[in-house]
């Protein structure tokens, strides 16, 4: 039977803020050793055993930024093919589910296995993981809805809990599955302690193994609303798609599909549950105290990431992008700095930084979202400064990549080649630039711009004009289907 593992890619990962945003999430966020949350889980995913194929749910907004690392990561593993499943908005995992299961079924039949996984884990224990999973095939080819729980090592209040039985169900080479007695939402601080002391609870790693027809199945009994409105949406999305290996989600349809989490609709209900105690490592990163255990301390237990300077400093994690960073006589605090914005939290309060992201949206502060560099398709751009009537970005087009055909209706474009050459459609003119060279785009001009070299094309963009918003844009062409 197939194995397909599924990587759910999506959030906001408030609480890693100012590194993650909305427009660019924990997964997408470089960490210590120079990869990405998602380009691990690829990785990971794409070593198993039998695996067949990868699919990522994400938001159509994330596609080209999971299809970039999917393309650098996993399909160089084993050249697996990958399929799409693309969000309009969030619904939370029982409809994502429901929609792969649905889709992975039509692709590779009702007994197809689903290996759910988060895009923002990290386990390291690839030899571990291999084998937890096997075992938990096993299960899912007998039709058991399978959960992997993670030992615990501490008490913990950002995490799920899952009681399990007092007597395993099925043993097999040093690995055990047990009946659920019940999953517990986040404790507090002393009910997580108890459940240490108990030796019966296990942290919900939100991760699943489960047969198509055996998810599809429990969701028609359990959660029949979700499995009704889902089929809907699947088959009316599926008739305007073009691309097999692409299925964008329509709005309409999926906003109907109840918003409900598969824990909720399906794993807390079903007798065919069982949970498997798992003993790889496993983080989901979800805070700047579990991000900086991934950087080696120094002789006073600093964690840096950057160029800092530090007097009398102990215990703090310091992460800079581009700017000296320098401490006296600091405790216990967690400083992250980057373009836009600095965060400067007790060790013990970073869980509350979500807080912070929280207030940011009700003040329309763009912080909240975005960053002062934006990820494209083509590449990237960095507003470098801005005032009334102008803005001055840097634009970075990756080789072989374009922008769209378009114009603006309220602002002039200056464009100045500083490496790299650059094709230009400018109005009715086909323009070559190279270092040093520039041209004019008044107002209304439909232009286009290209790198046709090996390398990155790097371009001063200054912009003038009495509306300057990232909507001011018509699309006429475009290759990544956005016109």
């Amino acid at each position: 039977m197939p194995l397909i593992p599924v990587i759910l890619s999506g959030g906001s990962g408030s609480r890693l803020w100012p590194l993650s945003r909305l427009s660019f999430p924990k997964p997408f966020v470089s960490l210590p050793d120079g990869e990405t949350l998602i380009s691990k889980t690829y990785k990971r995913a794409s070593s198993l055993n039998d695996v067949s194929a990868i699919y990522t749910i994400t938001n159509r907004d994330y596609y080209f930024l999971s299809k970039d690392e999917l393309s650098s990561t996993a399909l160089t593993v084993k050249n697996l093919p990958a399929s799409f499943i693309l969000e309009p908005s969030g619904r939370n995992t029982a409809p994502a589910i429901a929609m792969a299961a649905l889709k992975i079924r039509d692709d590779f039949g009702p007994d197809a296995k689903l290996l759910v996984l988060s895009a923002d884990h990290l386990i390291d224990d690839h030899g571990l993981f291999d084998k937890t999973v096997t075992f938990a095939s096993k299960l899912a080819d007998e039709g058991r809805l399978v959960t992997f729980g993670i030992q615990p090592d501490r008490p913990e209040t950002g995490y799920g809990y899952i009681e399990v039985s007092s007597e395993p169900l099925y043993e097999e080479e040093g690995f055990e599955s047990y009946l659920i007695k019940q999953f517990v939402e986040k404790p507090s601080l002393d009910v997580a302690q108890a459940y240490i002391e108990t030796d019966a609870f296990l942290w919900n790693s939100g991760m699943f193994l489960f047969r198509a027809d055996a998810i599809l199945d429990a969701l028609k009994v359990h959660a029949n609303d979700v499995y009704v409105a889902a089929i809907s949406c699947y088959e009316k999305s599926l008739e305007k798609s073009d691309n097999p290996n692409i299925l964008e989600l329509l709005l309409d349809c999926f906003n109907e599909v109840p918003d409900i989490s598969i824990d909720c609709a399906v794993m807390e209900k079903a007798d065919e549950v069982v949970v498997i105690p798992s003993a790889f490592d496993w983080s989901d990163v979800g805070c700047w105290q579990s991000l900086g255990k991934m950087i080696e301390p120094d002789d006073s237990g600093n964690r840096i990431d950057g160029e800092a300077i530090l007097l009398d400093v102990r215990n703090t994690m310091i992460k800079s992008r581009d700017r000296v960073v320098a401490g006296v006589g600091l405790n216990d605090l967690v400083i992250v700095d980057t373009d836009d914005a600095l965060l400067v939290s007790h060790i013990d309060r970073v869980q509350d930084v979500k807080r912070i992201v929280e207030q940011l949206k009700l003040e329309g502060n763009e912080a909240a979202t975005t960053h002062s560099t934006v990820a494209r398709p083509w590449g990237t751009y960095t507003v470098l400064g801005e005032g009334e009537c102008y803005k001055i970005k840097r634009i970075v087009v990756r080789a072989g990549a374009s922008l769209s055909l378009q114009k603006h209706h309220h602002r002039s474009e200056h464009w100045v080649v500083v490496n790299g050459f650059a094709e230009v459609v400018n109005g009715e003119e086909d323009i070559t630039l190279k270092e040093n060279e520039s041209t004019f785009i008044p107002a209304g001009n439909k232009h286009r711009l290209t790198n046709p070299g090996l390398t990155d094309l790097v371009m001063i963009e200054v912009q003038s004009g009495g509306y300057l918003g990232e909507d001011d844009i018509v699309r006429y062409e475009d290759v990544y289907g956005r016109s």
